[in-house]
């Protein structure tokens, strides 16, 4: 049976930046958290995620005695200014589907506590950022993130990974609290453009540009589609304008070539255009949360970001989109998009539209015609 420090040796072997151990006692704060904000978070035990059974590990794996923590910075490498602004950096180089690097490490990690006698278990519904920082990894962002006590310069660039095992190990001496430091204003939470964050590790998710951009249900609301700008998949706002980030973010970093292979097939006019089979093979294997059948996602959320970005030059790809998607929801938010870009030639396209469609997407319509006007 390894100890605590072959176990530690083992993973930081693997390529993990950091590991703590923490007890399978329940998360009883987390718990109450939950319970407060029930509301706010039913959506999510609609997805299959039972977050309130998450709080106490003795129930998802009742042989576990400890929890292990694994830390992954998942930004060491830089990834294309193109798709920085667009795509949440966490999921620009995501495995869990092509299963390349961190996937494999992981299942080389369970593999050496299985060999040596431990039976591990990895959960969904663990809170890990909450079991990472009674594990000692970290400390609290206001913006609900976790953030590195040793490595990554200490910013949120982090993933932890917590796997809860049948072996007691000394535990790590708990960081449960909020690091950020005085002077920083409220940073995040002041430049969180949709208001998810509500205050110091206080998020309504159903605000959240991530959770609307995969989750939202129906076409984004009027007022949320010009904050959300052009993110098109997921968000990372409050970590860009964090001071706590800035020491990693102001390095000069290799490319991530992963990342930057996905730059010609992540264009915006591409992905409002694309087919199930394009989706399928280009985007989904990195970008999983919506599946194939929620295409009308990507593309409402391409419309919306094009719309965003001002450039007259997509409203032909817009224009397009009006005549030829089979979705309202795309159609819809192509002609809002007309609409925000404005100018004579979105203005012909959206009166050539006129009449050409009913119910929401010609309420749309209508709607960015006033504005062209």
């Amino acid at each position: 049976m390894p100890d605590k420090s072959a176990i530690i040796q083992r993973a930081l072997d693997l390529g993990f930046d950091d590991i703590g151990f923490t007890t399978a006692d329940p998360f009883d704060s987390q718990r109450e958290v939950l319970r407060q904000r029930e509301e706010s978070y039913a959506w999510i035990a609609e997805k299959g995620l039972d977050l309130v059974g998450g709080t106490d590990p003795g129930k998802l794996y009742p042989g576990a005695r400890s929890i292990i923590v694994l830390l992954e910075n998942y930004f060491r490498r830089a990834f294309p200014p193109s798709l920085e602004g667009k795509f949440g950096r966490c999921y620009l180089d995501d495995d869990r589907v092509t299963k390349e690097d961190l996937a494999l490490r992981i299942r080389a990690f369970i593999d050496f506590l299985r060999r040596s006698g431990i039976d591990p278990k990895v959960s969904s519904s663990l809170p890990h950022r909450i079991a990472a920082a009674r594990a000692g990894l970290g400390t609290f962002g206001k913006n609900c993130l976790l953030y590195s006590r040793r490595v990554a310069r200490q910013s949120s660039w982090v993933l932890p990974i917590a796997i809860l095992v049948d072996r007691e190990f000394p535990p790590d001496e708990p960081r449960i609290e909020v690091g950020c430091p005085d002077w920083c204003r409220n940073a995040c939470i002041t430049a969180c453009p949709t208001g998810a964050l509500k205050g110091p590790r206080h998020l309504e998710p159903r605000l959240c540009i991530s959770y609307l951009s995969y989750y939202g249900q129906g076409i984004t609301p009027l007022e949320l589609r010009e904050p959300m700008g052009i993110w098109v998949y997921g968000c990372d706002r409050c970590q860009e304008v964090c001071p706590r980030n800035r020491p990693w973010m102001s390095q000069d970093l290799p490319v991530n070539s992963r990342a930057a292979a996905l730059v010609e097939d992540l264009q915006l006019a591409r992905l409002l255009h694309m087919n199930g089979e394009y989706f399928k093979a280009r985007v989904w294997p990195r970008m999983f949360y919506m599946p194939p059948g929620e295409i009308w996602r990507w593309q409402m959320n391409a419309a919306r970001a094009i719309g965003n970005s001002l450039d007259p030059a997509y409203v032909p790809d817009l224009a397009r989109s009006l005549r030829e998607n089979p979705d309202p929801r795309v159609r819809g938010m192509a002609a809002w998009a007309l609409g925000r870009i404005g100018g004579p030639e979105a203005g012909k396209v959206l009166e050539s539209a006129l009449g050409m469609d009913q119910g929401q997407a010609g309420e749309e319509i209508l709607r960015a015609l006033e504005r062209v006007k």
